[in-house]
Parts: C-alpha cells; structure tokens; sequence
C-alpha cells in the first residue's frame, strides 16, 4: 500500500492518487444515494457520519499533496452536471429534524455562526465530487485531481467538514446519553 501523504513525483503516483479518491467519491456518491432513497433505515445518521468520513480522507490526501497544475493552465468542459435535487430532497426527508444545524464558517475570520442544512452540505460535496469524478471517467486524471483538489480547499472541504461536525455531534450525543441514562438507572 502507497503511503497517502507521499508526494506525487510522476504521472503514475498521480493517476494512483486519482484512483484512490475516485474510489472514495464513488463510494460516497453511491453511499448518499442510498440513505436519499431510505436504505439507511434507523441507521441513516451513523451511515452519513461514516461516508462523510470517509470522503473527507480522500480530501485530506489532496489536503497533504502537492498542488495540482493543469499544464495548460485550462480545464476541459465535461458537459452539464447531473440534476442532484433528488437526492437533496431525499436527504432532507430522511434527516427531518436534525438537518438544520448551526456552524461558524470560518473560525479564523467569522465570529458569527452561520445557519446550514445538512441534506444541502452533503449535496454541495456530492456535486463538487461529481464533477471531478467526470473528468476521471473522462481518462483525465489529472484534470479530476485539480478539481478535486481546488474545489476542496475552496468549497467541499468546509461543507464536509461542517456536516461532519454536526453529524459527530448527534451520534455523540445520542450514544452518550444513553450511556448516561444507562448509569443512572443501574
């Protein structure tokens, strides 16, 4: 196994790399399909937890790597994305009442805490992680590794992490008040 922090010095440690986030895209982009249409029965929340996980490693590869440069400085067109409004509305049946949650944007430069929706988050990421996955599709591997890469420091890597924070926290909270009522009953 490839150690995922290495820095790509060729063009096979790079298309590597893009098949190693290209699984983990594909996986979550397969995951949250799934939870939308209801599969995740009363385990919806852990599952999103998991898959967000898991998505937000591939992020921390790219994160750890050198900078992507298209020689061109130009990326190819790969038509339209895909419509993912049903999965959003999906996602928001299936999270009711936990999907609005509260974050600070930034803890660097916000103070302010910003309102979000969950079943928005995972969408925002999944439509990022779409459009790169369609340039790997595409046999453009290093033209998916910058998309991914630019749009993770610039958009997918916060919403992720938001709605990783968020999704942590009712999981927690669940489980350790359960643990808690469980103490105090013995």
């Amino acid at each position: 196994m490839s150690d995922p922090t290495s820095q790509p010095n060729s063009q096979k440690d790079w298309n590597a790399l893009a098949e190693r986030v290209a699984r983990h895209v594909d996986n979550y982009l397969n995951g949250l399909e799934a939870v939308a249409r209801g599969d995740g029965g009363v385990h919806t929340v852990p599952l999103l937890l998991l898959e967000v996980s898991q998505v937000i490693l591939a992020g921390a590869q790219l994160g750890a790597s050198a900078d992507v440069i298209l020689p061109d400085n130009w990326e190819p067109e790969v038509g339209p994305d895909p419509d993912l409004d049903a999965i959003r509305q999906g996602l928001s049946e299936r999270l009711d009442a936990l999907d609005e949650y509260v974050e600070v944007f930034d803890p660097y430069k916000d103070t302010e805490p910003t309102s979000y929706r969950l079943s928005d988050d995972l969408v925002d990421v999944a439509s990022d992680l779409v459009h790169g996955l369609r340039h790997y599709q595409q046999e453009r591997p290093l033209e998916a590794l910058w998309w991914w890469q630019y749009s993770y420091f610039n958009h997918w890597g916060n919403h992720a992490g938001a709605a990783l924070r968020a999704l942590h926290a009712f999981v927690a909270n669940a489980r350790l008040n359960v643990a808690t009522e469980a103490a105090t009953t013995a």
